[in-house]
């Protein structure tokens, strides 16, 4: 008998690195792709865990959702970085300061 491949288990673990790369999109981005692969990676769990002699893949489950935790992590702290940014300084002053780094590296 041939071996299924786990349902979603790349796409698991496709949205687990995107969770890591899109974490410095002010957070949320890495947020909403961490949290959707952890979804998933529980359903293919339990999947794979009521018949594991069925599907192959569970190995994509389980670094995708290390990947997740990893990506949700990073995005937590940026976005909870950018939120006290912005209270201290206020959007206004977040402005300034990227408009002002953007000029010395033009400068350089």
């Amino acid at each position: 008998m041939e071996k299924q491949t786990l349902p979603n288990s790349t796409l698991i673990l496709v949205f687990g690195i995107l969770s890591i790369v899109t974490c410095c999109c002010y957070g949320i981005l890495g947020l909403i792709f961490g949290i959707v692969a952890l979804v998933l990676a529980k359903t293919a769990k339990q999947t794979y865990m009521a018949q594991p002699d069925i599907y192959e893949g569970y190995n994509n489950v389980k670094t995708g959702r290390i990947l997740a935790i990893i990506g949700v992590i990073l995005s937590g702290l940026y976005l909870l970085l950018n939120i006290v940014l912005v209270a201290i300084y206020g959007w206004d002053g977040m402005q300034e300061m990227v408009m002002e780094s953007m000029e010395v590296y033009q400068n350089q």
